[in-house]
């Protein structure tokens, strides 16, 4: 049937890049193809607008099927992930309950975090050990006892051979938390060693993390992720082989926690390039093709989740688990679209849950092995990030290792510059978070429904001011919430008129941009349907008690219309016209000083407006 469809193609003539280029160029009328087609990543590399067979004919990538080696297609010839839902609770009991409730409603893997190696015991009573994926989270220094615990009720239960679970020994949180300057290599080498010979009577219970949603949720670029977690578990490799464990051993240990953004394609490949370069990795140490499989848990991001407009975090969740789960991972996380400002409930884990077996149950995801395997984008994706990770990861070995650039705070500084600029693209409206600083809904209040500023942790980390070399740790949203939050606050909410006057598709397209603009900042918004003169606009604008003035029109009146609305505002309220017009410089000169138009540094115009309004 396939060869039948594929004749289909032979009615039409072959066309080739250049005339489909020549044709493109014709219909761009002299516009510079690069400029309007061609993608810039975060990641350093360029993204064409189309790709062809003749692209990717010289892939390596393309050359294995799911379950062989490197694993481009997967570790696996299935796709039947792990739905893991991390358990919050006050108490060891109440973490219980919660989790047999929870595997009753398809759960298949858990999370909990462990305050004391006493309370194992009371997390894991009833749950059937030999079925369900156990995770624990623990402080670094209660990590061998906790190991014990759990191999105790492993053992106890007999379900040693059939186990599965991880410890998630990462002795680099507060470094990361919280600035904590040098790394003791050794020691973390000894009490590794320790922890291997504590679970090894389970031969599936992984105790070796890479953390690098940690980067990725500080606003760490894709490749920036997918860099470190491999220099990240390289360290380990390094760091016990030669203490004088085999490569086997220590592969099989490992497990990568990584994080999943709404980059949608970017983030099939990332975890396609991950397992085939790590494959590679732990082959160079002498390791056989079954310890070079790489296991990976995926989280939503917490990063670009947002409190103004929250339900939206259910789209970009959703995109996020579809990723994660199109590129083969072992298990998800699906993040609460709470979780910003409050511990997520019942109703929220509810549809977290839901939106992986949406995958499941509707649309048969678990059904399909890499089925975004031959596609020529995302095979192109998968050889381009894989080659700049590849650079961060050799760098960051010649440097040293990782623990050495995590100890003198390169990965942190590195982390934080693109979590700034990130920050950056957000204020100019590079970056969208829909709901924040696009298309926001002006008349919703988020102030009483934030209950925390973050999610309560029991792991016994704290107890550090955080040092210059912390990571940032500061969604993408926040600025943007900060302002609102400051609105919401103030004694008399700002308003904005909109004096519309002149062309009608300019007046209303200018409008609907100021409306979004300043909406942004919880200003209340008042539009109308146009003014025949600037003096009817503003008279209007005053009777509604406006505070700013947003004069929309088309460039070619704003030279006569601009200084006679200004002139008859008189200083009464703001004025700001909306555009930037080629009469700008004149318009400055007669003392009009506010323009707001797509070139704006939305974030800081709004803070400026913020400090002239709201402490009047």
């Amino acid at each position: 049937m396939a060869e039948n469809k594929e004749r289909l193609f032979d009615q039409f003539p072959e066309v080739s890049y250049a005339e489909w280029r020549a044709k493109v160029e014709a219909d761009l009328k002299g516009a510079d193809f690069n400029k309007k087609l061609v993608w810039r990543t975060n990641e350093g590399f360029d993204v064409q607008p189309v790709y062809r067979a003749e692209d990717i004919a010289d892939f390596k990538t393309t050359d294995s099927l799911p379950g062989q080696y490197p694993y481009v297609r997967g570790t696996r010839t299935d796709n039947d992930w792990l739905t893991r839902q991390d358990i919050i609770a006050e108490t060891a009991e109440e973490a219980n309950k919660t989790a047999l409730d929870v595997l009753t409603k398809g759960v298949t893997s858990l999370g909990f975090k462990v305050a004391a190696p006493e309370d194992v015991a009371t997390l894991l009573n009833g749950i059937a050990l030999d079925k369900v994926e156990i995770n624990l989270t623990c402080c670094p220094g209660k990590v061998v006892e906790v190991a014990k615990a759990l191999v105790a009720a492993v053992e106890a239960a007999g379900a040693k051979d059939t186990f599965r679970g991880s410890i998630d020994y990462n002795p680099l949180r507060r470094q990361f938390r919280h600035g904590v300057e040098g790394v003791d290599a050794a020691a973390i080498a000894a009490k590794a060693c320790e922890l291997l010979d504590v679970v090894a009577p389970v031969p599936a219970l992984r105790c070796l993390t890479v953390d690098s949603d940690i980067l990725a949720n500080a606003g760490a670029f894709i490749y920036q992720e997918l860099g470190y977690a491999l220099a990240w578990g390289a360290q380990w490799m390094t760091l016990l082989t030669d203490a004088g464990r085999t490569a086997e051993e220590v592969a099989m240990r490992i497990k990568f926690n990584m994080c999943v953004s709404s980059n949608f394609f970017m983030e099939i490949a990332k975890f396609r390039a991950a397992r085939m370069l790590w494959a590679q990795i732990v082959k160079q140490y002498g390791a056989d093709e079954a310890a070079a499989k790489m296991l990976v848990n995926a989280t939503t991001s917490r990063f670009n989740q947002t409190i103004y407009d929250a339900h939206v975090n259910l789209l970009r969740s959703q995109t996020e688990t579809f990723s994660a789960c199109v590129a083969g991972v072992d298990s998800i996380v699906t993040t609460p679209f709470d979780t910003p400002y409050k511990t997520p409930d019942t109703f929220s884990e509810r549809i977290a849950r839901n939106q992986q077996f949406l995958l499941k149950e509707e649309s048969h995801m678990d059904k399909v092995v890499d089925p975004a395997g031959g596609s020529y984008y995302v095979e192109e994706l998968t050889v381009a990030i894989a080659q700049e990770a590849w650079k961060l990861f050799l760098a960051t070995v010649d440097e040293g290792g990782f623990f050495a650039c995590v100890g003198d705070g390169r990965v942190q500084k590195a982390v934080n510059d693109s979590c700034a600029k990130r920050h950056t693209d957000v204020a100019r409206r590079k970056e969208i978070l829909l709901g924040t600083n696009q298309y926001p809904n002006i008349n919703e209040k988020a102030a009483d429904k934030i209950e925390s500023a973050a999610c309560k942790c029991h792991c016994g980390c704290g107890g550090h001011e955080d040092g210059p070399n912390a990571l940032v740790n500061k969604r993408a949203a926040t600025d943007f919430e900060e302002l609102r939050l400051a609105t919401e606050a103030a004694a008399k909410r700002p308003k904005v008129f909109m004096l519309t006057i002149g062309n009608l598709a300019m007046r209303l397209a200018r409008a609907q941009f100021s409306t979004n603009f300043f909406g942004c900042a919880g200003y209340e918004i008042i539009d109308n349907l146009g003014f025949n003169t600037v003096e009817e606009g503003v008279d209007a604008a005053l009777a509604k008690g406006a505070d700013v003035v947003v004069l929309c029109s088309s460039d070619d009146e704003y030279a006569e219309l601009a200084p006679a609305a200004y002139k008859y505002l008189d200083g009464r309220a703001e004025f700001v016209v909306a555009g930037n017009p080629a009469c700008t410089d004149g318009l400055k000169a007669v003392g009009i000083k506010d323009f707001v138009h797509v070139r704006c540094n939305v974030l800081d115009t709004l803070r400026d407006f913020n400090n002239r309004l709201l402490n009047k």
